[in-house]
């Protein structure tokens, strides 16, 4: 019995130490606690990779390397209603996407803003196309000098596969209720009449994209469309047309968005959302159990695993 008075005992004293100790180093870093306790924060949320239309879903064992509406559109809104975050830092590093996709993010986008939550865009290596149109909702946008950006415009696409199928020997048979129906078949030549309602709707579109650059650029539409032809600018190349607003890399668009909160650029206190790790990144190993559990919860790594299991249980 004595035995197991002193196993019990000297375990209740390691787990104490353990937890003095996960205190004490909580406590002695400034960033952590800063970010847990500071009233004023910036949202930190990320475009990487094409922007595509769609939602994320964590059992879904789909690639980070994509960026979908639905995720956006949930990071802009949690972002709105949180009421410590003061202003919203877009980092964007991508070639653009589906124009429906772009056009439903940037409707939540257009509400945060509205909100009256500064927003400062970020350009990586890349920002054109539908990025750009998302650019163009920033407050302030900073570019590197050799950022790709600019492309405006829109394009549809098909494929004419008709002289390969008929080398196969391959030909298609369809049963449709309309002559435009099957307008994008591989099988068959586009007719005039077709290709006019395709242009149509591409130019449509196109307005819309002029539009939004010529509104959120403070821009005349004819200038605008100067320069939306399609072509790429170097940030440089942009800066001098009017795209966009500043040089400089992620952390002094970082310390930009700081300043309007009043926080000290050189430690402004951030929150990301919806960086969610899925079963099967932890059941392959390419996910540890603390950074599961951690994106559960939706906060910083740095803070100690031991007061994030309490953080979560008192919550609930």
């Amino acid at each position: 019995m004595e035995r197991k008075q002193k196993i019990t005992i000297t375990a209740a004293v390691a787990a104490i130490i353990v937890a003095v100790v996960c205190v004490a180093g909580f406590y002695t870093k400034a960033g952590p606690v800063h970010q847990l306790t500071e009233k004023g924060k910036v949202a930190v949320i990320r475009v990487n990779g094409p922007i595509v239309g769609g939602d994320d879903d964590p059992m879904r064992f789909s690639s980070s390397n994509v960026t979908t509406s639905g995720s956006l559109m949930r990071e802009f809104r949690k972002a709105r209603k949180d009421q410590e975050v003061k202003a919203v830092l877009l980092r964007i590093d991508s070639p653009g996407g589906s124009a429906a996709a772009t056009q439903e993010a940037a409707t939540e986008l257009e509400r945060l803003k509205k909100s009256g939550k500064p927003v400062i865009v970020s350009m990586g290596d890349t920002a054109a196309s539908g990025a750009y149109w998302l650019s163009v909702y920033g407050d302030t946008v900073y570019a590197n000098p050799s950022t790709i950006t600019g492309s405006i415009g829109v394009y549809m696409s098909y494929y004419d596969l008709q002289g390969l199928s008929q080398k196969l020997g391959v030909s298609e048979e369809k049963i449709k209720s309309g002559a435009h129906k099957d307008i994008f078949s591989p099988f068959r030549p586009m007719t005039e009449e077709e290709r006019q309602m395709t242009q149509t709707m591409v130019n449509d579109m196109y307005d819309q994209f002029v539009a939004v650059v010529a509104k959120g650029r403070h821009m005349d539409e004819a200038k605008v469309r100067t320069l939306a032809d399609g072509r790429v600018f170097t940030g440089a190349q942009a800066q001098q047309l009017g795209l966009v607003d500043k040089m400089g890399n992620y952390y002094d668009a970082l310390a930009d968005a700081g300043k309007r909160i009043g926080a000290n650029p050189d430690n402004v206190p951030t929150v990301e959302y919806d960086h969610s790790v899925s079963w099967k990144q932890l059941l392959e190993g390419n996910s540890s159990l603390s950074q599961f559990i951690r994106s559960q919860f939706s906060t910083d790594t740095a803070v100690p695993l031991p007061l994030l299991l309490m953080k979560g249980v008192l919550q609930r």
